[in-house]
C-alpha cells in the first residue's frame, strides 16, 4: 500500500502491535502437565494413582527418616535413643556407621596418613579428562592426558618412581622401532614395534627401573592392593576398565565387519561370550579361579585381575 493510501484512510494501522503473550494454557508449566500428565481420561487415572502411590511411600518413609540418629556408639543405643525421643515403637534410621566409618567408605583401608596421594590422583583425573572433553582448552595438556595412567599408579601404589617411568619408556622403544622400519612398510614397522615393546617390558623394563632407582632413588611409601576399598577402588576399577574396553570395542568391532573369516570369528565369539556370561561369573573367575591356570608361585594383583576380566 502506497504512503498516499496510508494517510487517505485513517483506520489502517502503521505500526505493528506488539506480539502478545500466549494464553497460560497454552505455555509452561500447565501446558507440559495437560499434554503429559491429564491428556485424557486413562493419562488422568494414572495420574492420581501414581500420586497417591508416592504420598503412600512418603509418608511411610518420612517418620524412618526423621527419627533418625547420626550420634551413637552401638545399634542398641541407636534404638534407645529413638525411643527416648520419640517414644516407646517409634522407628528411625541409625546412621552413626557411616559418620563413624565415613572415611573407610571412602578409601577402603588405605593408610590415614596416605590419604593425600588418592586425593591427588582423583584431582589429576579431572585435569587428564579435561582436554579431551573440551576442544577448546589448549592441546598441550594432552601430555597430562597421555601421562596420568602411569603418574596415578605410582601415587596409589607407591614404590620407585621409576617403575612406572621405565613402563612408560617401553611406548619409546616401540616407536622408534615402528620409525626405523616404516621404510619398509607399514605392517613390518607396527609388528616390530610391538615385539620390541613387548620384549623391552618382559625382559628390560625391570632392570632399568632398578638401574635408576640406584642411581636417583625417588620412591614413595608402597600400599598393597588389599588395602584398597571404597570409592578408591570403584574409581580405579571403573576408569580403568573403561579406558581399556573402549579402544577394545572399537577393534572387536571392527573386527566384527571383516571380510577374514579368522578375524570375523574370533570377534564374535569373544563379543557373544561377554555378552552371555554373568558379570558375576566373570569377577568370581578373576577372584578365585585365574590362580589355578598360572603357574605355581605366582602372584597375580588382585585389582588388575578385575580389571581384566
Amino acid at each position: 500500500m502506497s504512503d498516499t493510501h496510508a494517510h487517505s484512510v485513517r483506520y489502517v494501522r502503521q505500526a505493528m502491535l506488539p506480539q502478545a503473550e500466549p494464553p497460560a494454557t497454552e505455555s509452561g508449566a500447565i501446558k507440559w502437565l495437560r499434554e503429559n500428565l491429564f491428556s485424557g481420561v486413562l493419562n488422568t487415572t494414572l495420574t492420581i494413582i501414581g500420586l497417591l502411590i508416592v504420598y503412600w511411600l512418603v509418608t511411610a518413609a518420612w517418620p524412618w527418616l526423621s527419627h533418625s540418629v547420626w550420634n551413637a556408639n552401638s545399634l542398641a543405643e541407636c534404638r534407645q535413643i529413638i525411643r527416648e525421643t520419640w517414644g516407646e515403637g517409634a522407628t528411625g534410621a541409625c546412621w552413626a556407621v557411616i559418620r563413624e566409618r565415613w572415611t573407610q567408605f571412602v578409601f577402603g583401608f588405605y593408610p590415614n596418613h596416605l590419604y593425600w596421594r588418592p586425593i591427588l590422583a582423583f584431582v589429576l583425573l579431572f585435569g587428564a579428562l579435561a582436554p579431551v572433553l573440551f576442544t577448546g582448552l589448549p592441546r598441550g595438556l594432552l601430555w597430562l592426558t597421555a601421562l596420568f595412567p602411569f603418574l596415578a599408579v605410582w601415587l596409589l601404589w607407591g614404590g620407585s618412581v621409576w617403575g612406572p617411568v621405565a613402563t612408560l619408556l617401553g611406548f619409546g622403544v616401540g616407536w622408534l622401532a615402528f620409525s626405523g622400519l616404516s621404510r619398509f612398510s607399514n605392517t613390518v614397522a607396527l609388528l616390530g614395534g610391538i615385539v620390541l615393546a613387548l620384549l623391552y617390558w618382559l625382559f628390560l623394563s625391570g632392570s632399568v627401573a632398578d638401574l635408576l632407582q640406584g642411581i636417583l632413588p625417588l620412591a614413595l611409601e608402597g600400599v598393597q592392593s588389599d588395602k584398597f576399598g571404597g570409592f578408591v577402588l570403584s574409581i580405579v576399577i571403573g576408569v580403568s576398565a573403561i579406558s581399556l574396553s573402549l579402544p577394545l570395542g572399537i577393534v572387536l568391532a571392527l573386527g566384527r565387519q571383516s571380510d577374514m573369516f579368522l578375524v570375523k570369528s574370533l570377534s564374535v565369539c569373544f563379543i557373544e561370550f561377554i555378552r552371555g556370561v554373568p558379570l558375576i561369573t566373570l569377577l568370581f573367575t578373576a577372584s578365585l579361579l585365574l590362580n589355578y591356570f598360572l603357574p605355581p608361585g605366582s602372584n597375580f594383583d588382585i585389582i588388575l585381575r578385575v580389571i581384566i576380566m
